[in-house]
């Protein structure tokens, strides 16, 4: 993918796109595929890099959801187990199936938790990643070697899936792109396109890189903005009121000594009535995630002092090694788009079903869902904007549509980036020339995890990483040297003072 030619195609196009969707997020590109994989000429716009707000931040989780099911959500847990499926079905290199330890202190937690897993076993059926089983406390213990023994009467063993978010997105942009989409990560919208009689006919985006305003048109345009839904909503219609809660989501990442094997701890109750997850992913043990609502939206949100301490506590209260601040190797908060409901303000008790609106313009705007959900909500928001857009377009292909990409394998006769992290130098390379990566950032946090795995060592390989895009990218030392001044702003927030 070259984003200067994908640029100069949407320059030159005179002829009305069938669909532009707002948005690189998961539920954006899932968009750009399903459309783009029906044979539609589709167009997508991205205000930073792909995935820069909620669909890298996640708890790297493919799952039906067992908190959905405790909520009785059940016709949720339904398609989210099918979707789980279909994803390892067309994505084996990104996810796979992991095992699952909820450890158990009493008798009745073993008969309650044990229970609620059989109906999780009995709502996968044919789409089962294994079937849950009570286990003894020397087997819990087996499964995961640091887990509190005290009190310890066994624990329940349950699979789900996991996956790597940003890695899984980049692969979607790749499908999408090799199925003719267009698709453009710096791409600011700033302005919505109208008829006459106020239909939403276009948009006007400014290219981050030129500072140019391009203006491209439409039969129907997609508002799949995540979080920002609201902002765009207003474009179209200034009276519009907010249709989204929002709620932040904080993750920890340590040492792979706090959770040896490759077993994960699901912590069934918390304080704030969340499950919390200690996961091993890429080499590490991840902790997440909280739920705590807030007022506003950033592209960069910061963790909280009470999420961190709220996370510390809970994981030491299950671990047999318990985690301190200074074991902390990065950190990253999320920001999730939940419905409005007006009869919780509990954002841990909202439904992460998905909505879908059409305003008096006909801008179609999808918000809610989850990441395991995407391919489902992607076909949905594009059976209804063939629908107003009067487009002629066959039934969703995704189902069994394979996803491009090779699980992002570095090469092994690569020079090193960092002795902390397994990166190379060829990581970084093919990140600017098949990926689209336009800043250290866009390399270090999202073509490479090295920022969410290890902060201190990304701020250090930083200076490499620029040297190496500025050769292949044709920029001199001052953009390098900027480049890294930017990255260490922002990499700076994913560490604990």
């Amino acid at each position: 993918m070259n984003r200067n030619s994908i640029l100069e195609r949407v320059r030159e196009r005179n002829l009305p796109w069938d669909i532009i969707v707002i948005g690189g997020g998961a539920t954006g590109v899932g968009c750009a595929v399903d459309a783009a994989s029906r044979g539609l000429d589709v167009l997508l716009l991205e205000q930073q890099d792909f995935g820069k707000g909620t669909s890298s931040r996640s708890t790297k989780l493919v799952h039906g959801g067992v908190r959905y099911l405790a909520q009785g959500n059940i016709s949720l847990v339904r398609e989210a187990i099918r979707e789980r499926g279909i994803l390892l079905r067309n994505a084996p290199h990104i996810v796979t199936k992991q095992a699952f330890i909820v450890p158990c202190y009493s008798l009745w937690e073993k008969i309650f938790y044990g229970t609620g897993l059989k109906v999780y076993d009995l709502l996968s059926g044919k789409h089962s990643f294994g079937r849950s089983r009570i286990l003894s406390k020397t087997e819990t213990i087996e499964y995961l070697p640091t887990v509190k023994i005290d009190g310890l009467s066994g624990g329940i063993l349950y699979f789900d899936g996991q996956f790597d978010d940003a890695h899984l997105l980049i692969d979607l942009v790749k499908t999408a792109h090799n199925n003719g989409a267009a698709i453009l990560n710096y791409a600011k919208v700033s302005r919505l396109l109208k008829t006459d009689d106020d239909t939403v006919s276009g948009v006007e985006f400014e290219d981050a890189e030129t500072g140019d305003v391009v203006t491209v048109s439409a039969k129907t345009v997609i508002n799949a903005t995540g979080a920002f839904c609201d902002a765009v909503r207003e474009m179209s219609d200034s009276a519009s009121r907010p249709i989204v809660t929002l709620s932040q989501g904080i993750h920890l990442v340590f040492d792979c000594k706090f959770l040896p094997g490759s077993s994960a701890l699901m912590i069934p109750k918390t304080s704030d009535n969340r499950i919390l997850f200690c996961i091993p992913w890429h080499g590490h043990t991840l902790v997440g995630t909280t739920d705590t609502p807030i007022d506003h939206v950033d592209l960069e949100p910061h963790a909280l002092e009470s999420e961190i301490e709220f996370i510390i506590a809970t994981a030491g209260d299950y671990l047999s090694i318990k985690p301190t601040r200074e074991d902390v190797l990065s950190i990253f908060a999320g920001i999730r788009p939940l419905v409005k409901s007006g009869a919780t303000k509990n954002t841990a008790s909202l439904s992460r079903g998905h909505t879908i609106e059409i305003d008096r313009s006909n801008l179609i705007t999808i918000t809610g869902g989850k990441w395991t959900t995407y391919r489902r909500m992607a076909e949905d928001v594009v059976d209804h904007a063939i629908k107003i857009g009067e487009i002629t377009a066959g039934p969703s292909k995704t189902k069994g549509l394979k996803i491009s990409g090779s699980g992002f394998r570095s090469f092994v006769d690569s020079q090193s980036l960092h002795p902390a992290l397994s990166y190379t130098e060829s990581d970084v390379i093919r990140s600017v020339r098949e990926e689209m990566a336009q800043t250290v950032e866009d390399v270090m946090a999202r073509r490479t995890r090295a920022l969410f795995l290890n902060a201190k060592a990304a701020i250090e390989m930083a200076p490499k990483v620029a040297q190496l895009m500025s050769k292949e990218m044709g920029k001199d030392s001052c953009w390098a040297d900027k480049q890294v001044r930017d990255f260490i702003s922002v990499a700076n927030s994913y560490k604990l003072p």
